[in-house]
This record gives structure tokens, C-alpha cells and sequence, in this order.
């Protein structure tokens, strides 16, 4: 039986124009995009294109795109870009409990620096704490970073609301939104939510690994990570990833195009999985916030009484393919620190999976996982005698 993939949180699967795209560059259009000669400089017109189309995206006329090697590097860029270049206008940086590892690592390595670094508190839905987001805005924060879009409890984080703080308490500050989860599922209202640094990654919207981007809104400048030449603004210098910026360029497109009614879709895919999976008989409780509140693709589920190790395992030998939570940490046991800030007790925190759909899934393949998912679950609980 075909295998039934929901691990898109993770990663998509390429669409198949993204990589017919990407090989007719890689045969036709080889040549270096900073050369002066015809075929660079039709690279350099891919480039450009890409640009155009990945830009379009962030519904705003004030800010341009840098490429960068995908989300983790944007992140990096954009937190250690910033904070080096503002220092002495303070050393102030603020996230929250739940943000991706590459920023709560990244921020914490800033604080090894010298940077004054506070983490807000969320609730039991994963939302940011905004009374403690305004007490800690002050003259002398320099950085807010928050995610847009949980990776894996789909929480929406209330960016209007945190970017009107951050301007009302005339903090110098430049304000970031990983936009990884978000971009191409959810509207990205740059403007609305006051952002400067917006991070976004094209595999996870259906473009190839190994390139992402950083918008920058006009005028705002970083200290560069590395150096060695002139390209994307000598805030990434390096020849660019043709192939791969082209691919991503266009998988933008293709979100763009097919913007109307995909959320709705996605969305529809999950409450059919979570209903089914409960008229079979399956015990699962919810994590984060309800599904109407959620972001349309992302549902972490506890199994009580089973360890999502043992489940997961299942699934896969079952061909049905979903997540303990992040891939960046799926190797390691310790506990989510995403669910531990929600205040999960033990017995959820060990038991819990992130299913995540995409538009190349089907109703077919959400009924057919929620009742082979219902059925292993019944067996493994009677080999465990539970």
C-alpha cells in the first residue's frame, strides 16, 4: 500500500515542477551568475526572477529578500546580525519559551557574548505572554525575535499586538519573525505586525533543502555572519545556489497561485484525521491550542499510556510517516521543550506526536492513517496490557 507522508512539518516533497526546474538549470544554465558573460549572466536573471517571486510573498513594498542557505541560517543572520550591529545602543534581546532551537540557541550564544537575554513565558496554548513581553521592553532591548508559527504545536503568535508594544515602549529594537512554518500556508502581514527580519525556508513549502531567505525591510542593516565577496548584499557572500534558489523561487509561485481556499483544505484534512481517529476508539488529547485556533497543518497529539518512541515506530513500519516533535531533535530523548513550556504533565509530554499535513495530502490518506493509527494503537495496548 502506498506510503501516507505527515511528517510535512519536517520537510515537503518538492513539487514536480520544482524539480524539473532545478535540473534543466543545473544542465542549461551552469554558469556563475556574477560572470559578465551571457550565460551568467542569465543566471543572474534566475536570481532575479526567484527574488521577485519569494519577495511577493511578504505582501510589502518596503523590504527585499537575501538568500541564504535555508531557515536556520536566516535565523542566525538575522538575530547575530542584528544584535552586533545595535550593541551599542544596548544589549537587550528578547524570544519566548517556544521558539525553534535555532533561535533560542543562537540567542543564548549571544549571551555568552555579553547580551542581557529574557525568555517570555506562554500559556498552555503556547501563546506569548504580552503583559511580560511589556514589562521587558525597555531602552535598552535591542532584539525581538518570536516565531510566527509554532513547528510543532501550530500555536499563531499575536505579532500585531507584540510589534504595537515594541513600538509603543520606544525600545531602539529591530523586531524578527521565523516565518519557517508560515510561509506559503499563512498570510505573512509584514506590515501589520511591524516586523524588520522575517526568516522563511523553501522546503517547507513544497522547494528544495539547502535554501531559504531572509526579508530585510529597507534601511535595516546587519553585521555580516562571514565574508568573501559581494553577493546578496555581502550579507551572504558565496556564489549563489542557482538551482536551488530558482526551485525555491518557483515553489513560491505555485503558494501564491494556489493561496485561495489551501489553508481551508489543509486544514479540513486534519479535523477528518482527529474525528476519525476518534469515532475508532483512539484516546487522544489535543496539545496546544484548539484546531480552529491553530495554524491548518500542524496537530501534536498524546496517546496516554503509550511512549510516541513505541507508536511512532509503528506508524512507520505501518508505511504512515509523522514526528515526535522537531527533526532537529527527533535523535535525541529528552523531552520537547515546546511541550514542557506549555506545562505538560509526563505522561503527555512521552506520549506525544506531531502529524502535519500539506496540500499534496488527501482525505483518502487521512482516513486511511487515523484508522491504521487507531488499530495499532488498540494492539500495542493490548500487548501491554493496558
Amino acid at each position: 500500500m502506498k506510503p501516507i507522508y505527515l511528517d510535512n512539518s519536517a520537510t515537503t516533497r518538492p513539487h514536480p515542477e520544482v524539480i524539473t526546474l532545478m535540473s534543466r538549470v543545473q544542465e542549461e544554465n551552469y554558469g556563475n551568475p556574477s560572470s559578465t558573460h551571457a550565460m551568467g549572466m542569465e543566471g543572474e536573471k534566475l536570481l532575479t526572477l526567484a527574488r521577485k517571486q519569494v519577495n511577493a510573498l511578504f505582501r510589502s513594498e518596503a523590504g527585499r529578500v537575501i538568500f541564504t542557505s535555508g531557515g536556520t541560517e536566516a535565523n542566525n543572520l538575522a538575530l547575530k546580525g542584528a544584535a552586533r550591529r545595535l550593541k551599542k545602543r544596548g544589549r537587550k534581546i528578547i524570544t519566548s519559551a517556544i521558539e525553534h532551537s535555532s533561535v533560542l540557541d543562537c540567542c543564548r550564544s549571544l549571551a555568552e557574548e555579553g547580551f542581557e537575554l529574557k525568555i517570555l513565558p506562554v500559556d498552555s496554548k503556547g501563546q506569548v505572554d504580552l503583559q511580560s513581553l511589556e514589562k521587558e521592553l525597555n531602552r535598552e532591548t535591542v532584539l525581538l525575535s518570536l516565531i510566527h508559527v509554532s513547528n510543532e504545536i501550530g500555536t499563531v503568535q499575536p505579532l500585531t499586538e507584540a510589534g504595537q508594544l515594541m513600538k509603543k515602549s520606544k525600545a531602539p529594537a529591530l523586531f524578527h519573525i521565523d516565518a519557517v512554518q508560515s510561509f506559503g500556508k499563512l498570510p505573512l502581514e509584514v506590515d501589520s505586525w511591524g516586523a524588520d527580519l522575517v526568516s522563511a525556508s523553501a522546503h517547507k513549502t513544497h522547494g528544495p533543502k539547502g535554501t531559504g531567505c531572509l526579508w530585510l525591510r529597507n534601511g535595516v542593516m546587519l553585521d555580516a555572519l562571514i565574508q568573501g565577496g559581494d553577493q546578496e548584499e555581502k550579507l551572504r557572500p558565496g556564489t549563489e545556489n542557482c538551482p536551488g534558489i530558482a526551485g525555491f523561487g518557483l515553489a513560491a509561485q505555485i503558494a501564491a497561485d494556489r493561496s485561495l481556499g489551501t489553508a481551508d483544505k489543509v486544514r479540513r484534512l486534519k479535523e477528518i484525521f482527529l474525528l476519525k481517529l476518534q469515532e475508532e476508539g483512539a484516546a487522544a488529547i489535543v496539545n496546544g491550542p484548539a484546531l480552529e485556533e491553530a495554524a491548518p497543518h500542524i496537530l501534536n497529539l498524546s496517546f496516554p499510556g503509550i511512549k510516541a518512541e513505541v507508536l511512532l515506530n509503528a506508524l512507520s513500519g505501518a508505511g504512515i510517516y509523522v514526528s515526535a516533535g522537531s527533526a532537529c531533535h527527533s535523535r535525541h530523548p529528552e523531552p520537547s521543550h515546546v511541550l514542557e513550556a506549555i506545562g505538560l504533565e509526563r505522561m503527555r509530554l512521552e506520549s506525544a506526536l506531531r502529524f502535519s499535513f500539506s496540500i499534496l495530502n488527501t482525505e483518502e490518506e487521512a482516513l486511511r492513517a487515523a484508522e491504521s493509527c487507531a488499530g495499532l494503537i488498540k494492539n500495542l495496548k493490548n500487548f501491554l496490557g493496558s
